[in-house]
């Protein structure tokens, strides 16, 4: 049997958090206020795993032809543009 409650008093960033997570997960409001519930008790029935990607971090070793290739992929062909 599941409660119903009446939250008052939502704090607009979090009102804004949650409904942009519903919009991204397209879910409901409730539903992804509960579950936001649920895991910020530690009570979430399947845990995300999350990485800890402290160990690359700072490590991106510049190269010419990776530069480069990114640089073309700004380039506006004019051609395709009229």
């Amino acid at each position: 049997m599941c409660m119903q409650y009446t939250v008052r008093r939502i704090p607009p960033a979090v009102d804004a958090a949650l409904r942009r997570r519903a919009r991204a997960l397209d879910k409901s409001l409730n539903e992804v206020a509960v579950e936001a519930l649920a895991d910020g008790l530690g009570l979430k029935a399947v845990r995300q795993a999350r990485r800890d990607l402290s160990d690359i971090a700072g490590t991106w070793t510049r190269e010419r032809a990776v530069d480069a290739a990114l640089a073309a992929q700004d380039t506006v062909d004019e051609n395709l543009w009229r």
